[in-house]
């Protein structure tokens, strides 16, 4: 791997599709495959930092960059970072509309401390519009996770449309890494078609592991714990330590 980190932005702006807990997950894993790995809460409604049981209160993404105080990711333990949310950064779209450049202020941020961390994960807002945009730019690929129902499908061709022009216009080098198979049920023949049809589509994009349904992953977050932490032995934590796996042998050259 590079000395810089991999940035990865975890994009859907359908919502309750795993897009949050893929991001936790996948951020705890590559933590267990000893990556040092930093979080960026991107979303006003915090639901990644609520995760992780992360104070409201605490320094935040927002407050760094408006330069209310030094850059400074919170850390949740060993080799885990993050630069928590708060509900100011729903107004950051209306407070940057004037100010040039304003696409770019996120990777202006990270690039301050790229150098310290082997991934950082980003969770976008389930939208399409700056704060999206900021993560597009400032990330060198996509993730999108993906619930194996047919409605999720939906808005799929939209997310694909921006990342063209964003690809055209802002960052070239930007680039889909894969799309996670999300609450996953084989005995669904709704779920195995539409998991056929998306691997029509993406070809070897698509990640082998799919994350299973499974009610702990849904239990985790209240208890502001990652899936390892909360139940180690779950379907959950299973799927997404060999996802981190598969995901840390794309980017092992």
């Amino acid at each position: 791997m590079n000395n810089m980190s991999n940035i990865i932005a975890f994009s859907n702006h359908k919502g309750g599709v795993g897009k949050t807990t893929s991001t936790v997950s996948l951020g705890a894993g590559l933590c267990k495959l000893n990556q040092k790995v930093l979080l960026v809460d991107l979303d006003p409604q915090r639901n990644l930092s609520q995760s992780l049981g992360v104070d409201p209160s605490q320094k935040n993404l927002y407050g760094f960059i408006r330069n209310h105080y030094p850059l400074e990711p919170l850390t949740v333990y060993k080799n885990l970072d993050i630069l928590s949310s708060n509900v100011d950064l729903a107004g950051l779209e209306i407070e940057l509309n004037t100010e040039p450049g304003r696409e770019y202020i996120l990777k202006e941020l990270l690039t301050k401390i790229s150098g310290n961390y082997n991934f950082i994960l980003i969770d976008c807002p389930p939208s399409l519009g700056l704060l999206t945009l900021n993560a597009f730019s400032a990330a060198d690929r996509i993730i999108i996770p993906l619930q194996a129902e047919y409605l999720a499908m939906q808005g799929l061709s939209k997310l694909l449309e921006v990342v063209t022009k964003i690809q055209a216009r802002i960052n070239p080098g930007l680039q889909i890494e894969g799309v996670i198979i999300t609450q996953f049920d084989k005995r669904k023949i709704l779920n195995k078609d539409i998991a056929t049809t998306v691997g029509k589509h993406f070809g070897d994009k698509v990640f082998k592991t799919f994350i299973r349904d499974n009610i702990s992953l849904a239990e985790a977050p209240s208890s502001g714990q990652d899936i390892f932490q909360y139940n180690p032995n779950s379907n959950g934590a299973e799927d997404y330590l060999n996802l981190s796996k598969e995901l840390l042998k794309r980017f092992i050259k």
